[in-house]
């Protein structure tokens, strides 16, 4: 490590350089020391080396993916990898987050192969003025309401989507409620609508 390195940083380094140049098949020994260390030779096999940057923090490994090449990372991890469940997509405003320059926006997919029990979190990043992701609903079409809500609260599009409108706010709403520039009291848009009782809810 050198000076003033921190181990987080130092693990992220090592792990970045064993993923450019690990060996396609790693030993079983390999395996049960890095339980990703299998889905990592695929993804070198079958992507080439620049598709994606990883991380990771205790348990939480991650891959920090172009949205150019994100269809085409989930679809391997899918289809090669076994990753056959989306258990979560959501998103995350870094307005103002402090340290590294990052993209205001990411979505997140977790993905879980339920045969090995091996879990990761793929993440893309996105700006304004025009956040925009391709849908995972032609991988997952378990994505389609989870996309809706991210759209919902974060105006983060989905190009590809088959039905992308607001799901938990009203169609009339024009804000995203979870940006970090939104008020916490909002903008006064609930005294715009018309109040429901219960009944007609």
């Amino acid at each position: 490590m050198k000076p003033g390195e921190s181990s987080q940083s130092a693990q992220e380094t090592t792990l970045a350089m064993s993923t450019s140049t690990g060996p396609a098949n790693p030993s079983p020994s390999a395996s049960a020391a890095d339980p990703h260390a299998a889905t990592l030779a695929v993804l070198a096999r079958e992507l080439g080396e620049g598709a994606y940057r990883t991380s990771r923090f205790r348990d939480n490994f991650r891959l920090f993916v172009s949205p150019a090449r994100l269809l085409e990372v989930l679809g391997v991890l899918r289809d090669k990898c076994g990753f056959g469940l989306l258990a979560e997509l959501g998103g995350a405003d870094y307005l103002g987050y402090p340290g590294e320059v990052r993209n205001r926006f990411e979505v997140h997919y977790v993905l879980l192969n339920v045969e090995t029990a091996e879990r990761l979190v793929v993440k893309a990043g996105v700006d304004e003025p025009d956040p925009t992701l391709p849908s995972a609903v032609p991988l997952w079409p378990g994505a389609d309401w989870m996309e809706r809500e991210v759209f919902d609260m974060y105006g983060i599009t989905f190009t590809g989507h088959p039905d992308l409108r607001r799901i938990l706010m009203p169609e009339e709403f024009t804000a995203y409620p979870l940006r970090k520039d939104y008020p916490l009291r909002g903008r006064g848009e609930r005294h715009n609508f018309p109040r429901l009782t219960r009944g007609e809810s």
